[in-house]
């Protein structure tokens, strides 16, 4: 078991960091499961990450007060357990209080695993560990929700967790670490904090917005979105050969990720078309720049400071709270965008069914049902194909409804791109923001 103990707490602290994305591809599945809103399926999220960006600096403190292992295995426990709750959850309600208890947990588990790691391997190695753990988790969350999510459920992305979850508490409680008694000598790093919860309230426009456009936009299967965004991932993983092979200075490294992350949401909110190969490119800037951004913003966060638990704290914090702000920013306006497509939408698909070479009674059945889909979809992007399927026609009518059918997908196609651009935008400006940031001069002391 002591040989397992680091990588079990890196994938903890991986696990932690991707439940803040994880279900993002889960969310359509969800909120037809639980039969709610968009609004309040989107608090599945915004609870996880409020408490968890929250709780991180008290949990902190906690952890210079008592021991790492204890601590870590309390905090791993209460995530187990929870993430089991998440998975039976019947209702809206439960889920999110599941996900709040599940967010303390990670809380501590994150705290407490840095310190472990750090008595396994030494301060330098141990402090990375935990630091690229992190950046790995965030990246491959929405792409590893995506997979479960259609290889099994969306219940599955909270079962897979508990038995690593269940390994790392014996692990934890085998670590001899002792508590870290360094006095507070150090305020929090406030600039690369504040890079850091701009730049995850951006990111929250490619982790959560692209995935709606996918799924409930585009209509892909969580398949298929799963395995487009993991383009995020995989350019993230490539950003530090790429650093480490070009050696630019720390400051140029973030704001260049920063710049990538903006000139990739642009690219997400113009695509000339609904193809899934226009994503490609803006996303493979976004993860380039997450992984030039986020592991380097957070190990100045906590370079030299101690005590090192208690601004790693702050750095979890930050991110988090920025999740927050950019999912409190961004849900409201891509709702209202898509409540205000509605009716030019409808009116074109009206001139559809009115163009289209069917006969008179055929219009009528296929607008009726229509209309009745359009009625109980109401606020979200509807799937026009249960209405063709109910639809009473003659087989000679098929293939002209069929023609119909693929025009009026490619009119809500067009509708759902344009109700999220203003969003991806807005994402945008954050991330340049953040650079800002990056590019103020620092004010000299005297």
């Amino acid at each position: 078991m002591r040989r397992a103990a680091g990588p079990l707490f890196a994938v903890t602290v991986a696990l932690v960091l991707a439940d803040s994305a994880v279900v993002t591809l889960a969310l359509p599945d969800i909120l037809r499961h639980l039969h709610t809103t968009v609004g309040e399926v989107a608090w599945v999220l915004i609870a996880f990450n409020l408490v968890l960006g929250l709780g991180a600096v008290p949990t902190a403190v906690l952890a210079t007060r008592a021991r790492p292992r204890l601590i870590s295995a309390l905090g791993i426990a209460a995530f187990a357990g929870s993430s089991a709750w998440c998975a039976a959850a019947g209702s809206i309600d439960v889920l999110i209080a599941a996900r709040c208890v599940q967010a303390l947990g990670g809380a501590l588990a994150l705290v407490g695993c840095l310190e472990l790691l750090v008595a396994e391997y030494g301060e330098r190695r141990g402090v990375a560990t935990w630091v690229t753990a992190g950046v790995v988790g965030t990246a491959v969350g929405p792409f590893a929700g995506g997979v479960l999510t259609q290889a099994f459920s969306w219940q599955a992305i909270f079962v897979v967790q508990v038995p690593f979850a269940v390994l790392a508490v014996p692990a934890a409680l085998a670590v001899p670490a002792t508590p870290e008694t360094t006095p507070d000598r150090h305020r929090p790093a406030l600039r690369p904090n504040l890079t850091l919860a701009l730049l995850s309230a951006a990111l929250t426009a490619a982790l959560f917005l692209l995935v709606l456009l996918l799924v409930e936009g585009w209509r892909h299967s969580p398949g298929t979105a799963a395995l487009t965004v993991s383009v995020v991932p995989v350019a993230a993983l490539a950003a530090r050969p790429l650093a480490r092979l070009l050696r630019p200075p720390p400051e140029v490294e973030v704001a260049a990720g920063c710049f990538l992350i903006a000139g990739g949401l642009v690219g997400l909110a113009i695509p000339p078309s609904a193809h899934l190969a226009w994503t490609i490119a803006p996303q493979a800037l976004v993860g380039l720049g997450l992984g030039l951004t986020v592991d380097r913003l957070t190990s100045q966060a906590m370079e030299l400071r101690l005590p090192r638990v208690r601004h790693a704290g702050w750095t979890i914090g930050a991110r988090h709270v920025g999740v927050v702000v950019g999912l409190a920013i961004l849900t409201p306006v891509f709702t209202a965008d898509l409540q205000d497509a509605q009716v030019p939408a409808q009116e074109a698909i009206a001139s559809l069914v009115l163009d289209a070479p069917l006969q008179p009674q055929d219009k009528i059945a296929i607008a009726q049902a229509l209309g009745r889909e359009l009625s109980d979809e109401e606020g979200r992007v509807p799937d026009l194909h249960r209405a063709f399927e109910t639809a009473d026609l003659a087989p000679e009518e098929r293939p002209a409804a069929a023609r119909l059918e693929r025009a009026l997908d490619a009119q809500l196609e067009r509708a759902a791109t344009r109700a999220f651009r203003d969003s991806f935008l807005i994402g945008a400006g954050l991330a340049l923001l953040a650079l800002v940031t990056v590019v103020v001069p620092r004010r000299r002391r005297s």
